[in-house]
């Protein structure tokens, strides 16, 4: 939850934020940290052999659409 979020989060579009949120399996937005934890993954040496894949790192909200628990954007 950046403060960026956070304004998003109390605009006219919070509401979409707080329904990837409740469909979600983490329920929640990530931490600045926890990115920095998947980035600093991906750079150093335990990724040595990663290539050509995403990382999702979005607390299940992709997972919830795709089994239909959130609607797909149009």
């Amino acid at each position: 939850m950046t403060p960026l979020a956070l304004h998003e989060l109390n605009s006219e579009i919070g509401d979409m934020y707080r329904a990837m949120m409740d469909a979600s399996p983490a329920k929640r937005m990530a931490s600045p940290d926890e990115i920095a934890i998947a980035a600093s993954f991906l750079l150093g040496p335990d990724a040595g052999f990663v290539t050509g894949s995403d990382l999702l790192i979005d607390g299940g909200v992709i997972a919830a659409m795709k089994t239909g628990h959130l609607p797909t954007p149009d």
